[in-house]
């Protein structure tokens, strides 16, 4: 293999790698994530005052576990269908001059 092969095979691997490094589902999973566990220790205990303003209903415990949901909903996907890098385009063979003039 040329150095050039090796080069370009190099390249290919890392432009794969930063394609799923900053995939967005990640962060849109992760933040989800983070926000679900703190929304869901908050409706874990609530006072009655927020139950009172909720008409009875844990709303920040049935928040923060849909938002654990949507966020791990999205970190299996970016798993089970990880991002490819990009193809590269494909070069066009060459013409002749005058070989569309029909």
């Amino acid at each position: 293999m040329s150095d050039l092969q090796k080069e370009v095979s190099e390249l290919e691997r890392k432009s794969a790698t930063a394609a799923r490094l900053f995939d967005i589902r990640r962060i849109i999973g992760g933040l989800f994530v983070v926000y679900g566990v703190i929304v869901t220790i908050a409706g874990l205990s609530p006072s009655d005052a927020d139950l009172k303003k909720a008409e009875g209903v844990h709303i920040n415990l049935w928040t923060g576990l849909a938002m654990l949901a949507l966020g791990l909903f999205f970190l299996v996907w970016m798993k089970l269908r990880p991002a490819e890098a990009p193809a590269a385009p494909e070069a066009e063979p060459e013409r002749e001059p005058g070989a569309d003039a029909g």
